[in-house]
């Protein structure tokens, strides 16, 4: 850990808790991330159901590192997510309107039904969007952070990533090629242990902090299921990254709850540990802090509806028609000059 970043984990003292320094309250990330469970619990119900097609890739245990990542970006900040990228996505503004209808394929969805699970996006809030194939969102996020470094001004991109993408050769390209450019991005490895089925101890042979090293990049790792933590180191990289305009590594250990996807029998899996969840962790310290149970039990019910009236109102929603499917394939001729 950097120095800044040891000094933040040392002041985490009982009066120090409940803010970030300057960010969000700890009540708001705790909605946030309330907010992300419950979507995620309607996504396994209705892809139960038949409702949304495709497969889907859940991110129970994980969500302290979307909420704390995000409450330090702006929307021009620019974010490219992984096939578990709900959290992602939520966190950095996709309302859940847009979200569950393009979840369920709706013509009115955040990309008109065409992306779903694994590619949604939203480019109004800087969600360059999900991506099915493992590691496949560094490279789009190293372009929008060198484009972000050639219009001036402060902004940055970042990039999720699970370590089961350690091994993948585009995550060395472009640790590379944003040393050698000076590119304004953060990196942020989402360590839950796993490669799809295989822990990830058996598949790589380095640790991240080595491989940064190895470019040159300041590397940070963290607890990734306590949000406050999470929050406030990622304050201060952010803030660095603004100001020196370079890279940055963030590693977070946390916890995949689900399996790999939804249906995963987990046969494979027989965690010594039981899973840490940073929803109950954030809620320990609430009650702690003399939050009573009556307070979040009426923010909780006030998430549940919120999702529920997303979930109500895009089953109601259109299906695409089928003279639709060529729509934004081809070009309108004279359109491109």
């Amino acid at each position: 850990m950097g120095k800044g970043i040891e000094a933040a984990a040392d002041q985490r003292g009982a009066g120090a808790r409940g803010r970030n320094a300057g960010g969000p309250e700890l009540i708001e990330l705790y909605r946030r991330m309330a907010l992300i469970r419950e979507a995620e619990s309607n996504c396994g119900a209705l892809f139960a159901a038949g409702e949304i097609p495709g497969f889907i890739h859940l991110s129970d245990g994980q969500e302290a590192v979307s909420v704390g990542v995000m409450a330090s970006l702006r929307p021009d900040d620019t974010i490219a997510s992984t096939h578990r990228g709900h959290g992602h996505a939520l966190a950095k503004g996709l309302g859940l309107d847009g979200f569950f209808r393009e979840l369920m394929g709706k013509a009115d969805g955040a990309c008109k039904g065409r992306g779903g699970s694994m590619h949604v996006a939203d480019l109004s809030v800087g969600m360059l969007g999900a991506n099915g194939i493992v590691g496949g969102g560094v490279a789009i996020a190293l372009g929008s952070g060198l484009a972000q470094r050639l219009g001036g001004g402060d902004g940055l991109a970042v990039s999720f990533f699970g370590d089961g993408a350690l091994a993948e050769g585009i995550i060395h390209e472009s640790l590379n090629i944003a040393q050698l450019k000076r590119i304004p991005i953060l990196f942020v490895c989402e360590n839950n242990g796993w490669s799809e089925f295989s822990p990830t101890a058996t598949q790589v042979t380095f640790t991240l902090e080595k491989l940064a090293a190895a470019y040159g990049i300041p590397y940070f790792g963290i607890d990734g299921s306590d949000v406050e933590l999470v929050a406030e180191c990622a304050a201060e990289i952010v803030g660095r990254i603004r100001r020196e305009r370079g890279p940055v590594v963030l590693e977070c250990s946390t916890t995949r709850i689900r399996g790999h996807y939804e249906g995963d029998s987990q046969r494979y899996r027989n965690d010594a540990v039981p899973p840490v969840d940073p929803l109950a962790i954030a809620r320990t310290r609430l009650e702690a802090q003399g939050m009573a149970d009556a307070e979040l039990e009426g923010l909780e019910a006030e998430v549940r509806q919120a999702v529920k009236h997303a979930v109500d109102a895009a089953r109601l929603s259109p299906e695409p028609t089928i003279g639709s499917a060529f729509d934004e394939v081809y070009a309108v001729a004279g359109a491109i000059r």
